[in-house]
């Protein structure tokens, strides 16, 4: 789909180049009703929605992002038992905050967010700032965080745009391409057709409305037109045009699980990361095995970093085998499987060694 050029905004552009037919005045308070009063009835029991506490709030959200929300209950549920505070989460020393956040990914993520509740702490007092304006004035903090906060916890009347929110409007509006040059025009487009659709008056309500839409009506896949609320407003019932994806290349690698008996328990041979890594520094990891090895494979699993699909081999390693058969990338130490949990392990070894039954899941509390 090609955009319309000429005068007037980037809405204007979309409705005189493919006749949209964007929600008129007169239809978008019905429009509002429906969608609220949709969520009302149909919204997911989610923990974070049972408080108004913009730090929780803001953990949530940070958690939320490229996490899928069943990873993120579990996580968020232990993280706020552990540090339910912005003060407590200031004082919190980088590994317990590492460890806690372990299996989500992203770890930038978790050390921006501790970077920022110091801020909150020294500079504001330990109260999180009430506009979208001045929370992204915090590490890690942009357009889409700031306005979840400002709007769920304060009430602020302004649009969040996430992934979901993007499209449900380009939906409704009946705009969308796939042409990689026209994309910032086209966000630019659906942010203002999500500042238009906004509920001000419930603006909270309304910005979890149109995520909660997308999250579970309005999908990338296969939307399920029939039971929407706004189908009737929709210009496009159904999959739109969306931009090309970069493809993911597949690699392949192994790691070694090498295990011996301590003074009370068996223990495991872990490797921490140094902190000049620029992915994951800090994280502790399995070691990884040296290139050409041939050994037995007692386990094969996949596991996805950004545009890359590993598939990792797994070997059993003895301890006198280690040196000779592992590339020595940081610090490694023999760890109790007691300790494990405590640790900031980083989501390849998480992954093995709970399939391998030496680590088990996490639970809150």
């Amino acid at each position: 789909m090609a955009i319309g050029m000429g005068g007037g905004s980037d809405v204007e552009h979309y409705n005189r180049a493919m006749d949209t037919g964007f929600p008129s005045s007169a239809v978008l308070p019905q429009l509002r009703k429906m969608l609220l009063r949709w969520f009302e009835g149909n919204q997911r029991d989610l923990p974070w929605r049972r408080t108004a506490d913009p730090y929780a709030i803001w953990v949530s959200e940070i958690m939320l992002q490229q996490t899928r929300v069943a990873a993120v209950i579990e996580r968020y549920e232990a993280f706020m038992a552990a540090l339910p505070t912005v003060e407590a989460l200031a004082a919190a020393e980088e590994a317990q905050v590492l460890a806690l956040w372990s299996g989500l990914g992203y770890y930038r993520r978790a050390r921006m967010q501790h970077a920022a509740a110091k801020v909150v702490v020294s500079v504001h007092g330990g109260v999180m700032p009430r506009t979208a304006a001045a929370l992204r004035g915090l590490p890690g903090v942009g357009a889409y965080t700031s306005a979840a906060i400002a709007s769920i916890a304060y009430g602020e009347a302004v649009a969040v745009v996430d992934g979901n929110v993007e499209r449900v409007a380009q939906r409704l509006a009946g705009i969308g391409t796939d042409e990689p040059d026209e994309q910032g025009r086209l966000k630019r487009a659906t942010n203002e057709l999500a500042a238009r659709l906004l509920d001000r008056e419930r603006a909270g309500d309304f910005n979890q409305a149109m995520m909660e839409l997308g999250a579970t009506v309005c999908l990338p896949r296969g939307p399920k037109c029939l039971s929407c609320p706004l189908a009737g407003q929709c210009m496009t019932r159904g999959e739109h045009p969306v931009a090309k994806r970069a493809k993911m290349r597949t690699e392949q690698t192994g790691c070694a699980l090498a295990l011996r008996s301590g003074a009370s328990e068996t223990e495991v041979l872990l490797e921490q990361r140094p902190a000049s890594e620029t992915v994951m520094p800090g994280m502790w990891q399995l070691p990884v095995l040296l290139g050409g090895d041939s050994g037995e494979t007692v386990m094969t699993v996949r596991h996805a970093i950004m545009q890359v699909n590993y598939l990792v081999r797994v070997r059993s390693v003895r301890p006198d085998e280690v040196a000779g058969l592992t590339a020595i990338r940081g610090a490694r130490r023999w760890v109790p499987l007691g300790e494990l949990a405590g640790l900031a392990l980083n989501g390849l070894a998480r992954k093995v060694l709970m399939q391998a039954r030496l680590l088990a899941p996490r639970t809150a509390g």
